[in-house]
């Protein structure tokens, strides 16, 4: 298993060009299920999830093909409606084909996402959305069977609660249903956004982009199209995050400043001099220490739960103290133990944390627990005065692409060892 071996104590400075979007290629890659035309998407991130997804998809019979960092799929070659568990078990976002292909096929068998015990929130909402377009849903041995017959009919879906996945899922689905479908308290992530023009790019009637209210006219079939994934705003805010925290100056290329505003106004207030242009950001921290921000993460536009960890690492080596609340995720602070055990000082109370900034952290072995965390683990350790060796980085490796290659052309200390 790798880990990351990384000698804190440098003030990283240069230029990074940000990858596309994990969090959107993945509902991309499902949508091209709902045409028999090729579909080319560029500016696709080489990560282990967007290989999974790629996976369980060309498992249906699409043809996939990479070249660089476009990927081409041909559904015309589709063959079954069935996505296994072995490949699922991995990644939650696997249910994202169910909507494509049970709009598509009238049919599909999906397995139930690792770790999704059924009644659990996230599932529940996308199929109790499906079955208000007329899908019949039956789970039964871990699988999700929906099917209907004929074409699914349009109608009125209300969320109980913000999901992003079941958002996506249901919109996919409501392309090639028969009239008008509402989808109410709508996720408006700029990733759904981004799959909403794609879409309507094949050919479908989206309407209510970047709002809560999705309003989409059936079409009888999409077509092919070829798009660029929107940039990835997290990996975005990671890496300014790594210039505040050491004091340094970077500025991200190929991103977009316009999806991201609740997070640049943190850096602002932590004193950094952030400056916008048209496709990149770039944050000067003058070699500051920077002032502790508190925080509530919250659906977008507010501040998102992806870039909470990584605050609260810079906020860790911040002057005074600031509190964070996390409403979005239950236990999202498994990263607090690994930061404490670097010298940091954060109480934890419920769904709030509150961090009083050190004036050093030093190096110790830690440990990545999921993917952003991890991220925070890396920073922190960019400022601790020593060694620090991150163990189970495959997580970082989930949503970061050629991080230590990146950071290492920022000036850091970092390499990947071999356990």
């Amino acid at each position: 298993m790798d880990k990351f071996l990384i000698t804190g104590g440098v003030k990283l400075e240069g230029e990074v060009r940000i990858s596309g979007a994990k969090n959107a290629v993945l509902p991309l890659l499902a949508a091209t299920i709902l045409t028999d035309d090729p579909v080319t998407i560029r500016n696709v991130p080489n990560l282990k999830d967007v290989h999974t997804i790629s996976k369980i998809i060309a498992g249906l019979g699409v043809t996939i093909t990479y070249e660089g960092d476009t990927v081409y799929a041909d559904a015309s070659t589709l063959s079954n409606q069935f996505a296994p568990y072995d490949l699922v078990k991995t990644m939650r976002a696997s249910i994202l084909v169910l909507g494509p292909l049970l709009a598509r096929y009238g049919n599909a068998k999906v397995s139930l996402p690792g770790g999704c015990a059924i009644g659990s929130r996230p599932v529940d909402l996308h199929l109790k959305a499906m079955e208000a377009l007329g899908a019949k849903i039956e789970v039964e041995n871990g699988y999700v069977h929906a099917s209907i017959d004929g074409r699914l009919k349009g109608g009125e879906v209300v969320f109980d609660m913000v999901t992003v996945g079941g958002t996506e899922n249901i919109l996919m689905a409501a392309v090639l249903a028969e009239g008008v479908t509402t989808i109410r308290n709508a996720a408006c992530e700029p990733e759904i956004t981004d799959l909403a023009n794609m879409l309507n790019k094949m050919g479908a009637q989206i309407e209510g982009l970047d709002t809560n209210t999705l309003i989409v006219t059936g079409v009888e079939r999409l077509h092919g199209c070829e798009h660029s994934v929107v940039p990835d705003r997290i990996e975005t805010g990671s890496y300014l995050a790594a210039a505040a925290i050491t004091g340094g100056r970077i500025k991200t290329t190929h991103t977009n400043p316009y999806i991201m505003e609740s997070v640049l106004d943190k850096f602002e207030e932590m004193g950094a001099e952030v400056t916008r242009g048209e496709d990149w950001i770039e944050l000067d921290m003058q070699g500051k220490r920077p002032k502790a921000v508190s925080f509530r993460t919250l659906p977008h536009p507010e501040f998102p739960t992806d870039m909470q960890a990584q605050i609260m690492a810079v906020n860790a080596i911040g002057r005074g103290f600031a509190t964070i609340s996390e409403t979005i995720f239950e236990n999202r602070f498994m990263h607090v133990p690994e930061l404490s055990r670097m010298g940091a000082n954060i109480q934890v109370d419920g769904h709030d944390a509150v961090v009083t900034g050190v004036e050093k952290l030093q190096a110790a072995p830690v440990m990545a627990t999921d993917l952003r965390a991890s991220f925070s683990l890396v920073l922190a350790a960019l400022v601790a005065e020593g060694e620090t060796l991150v163990d189970r980085i495959y997580h970082i490796d989930r949503g970061y692409e050629r991080v230590e290659e990146k950071l290492q052309s920022l000036g850091a200390q970092i390499k990947r060892v071999k356990a």
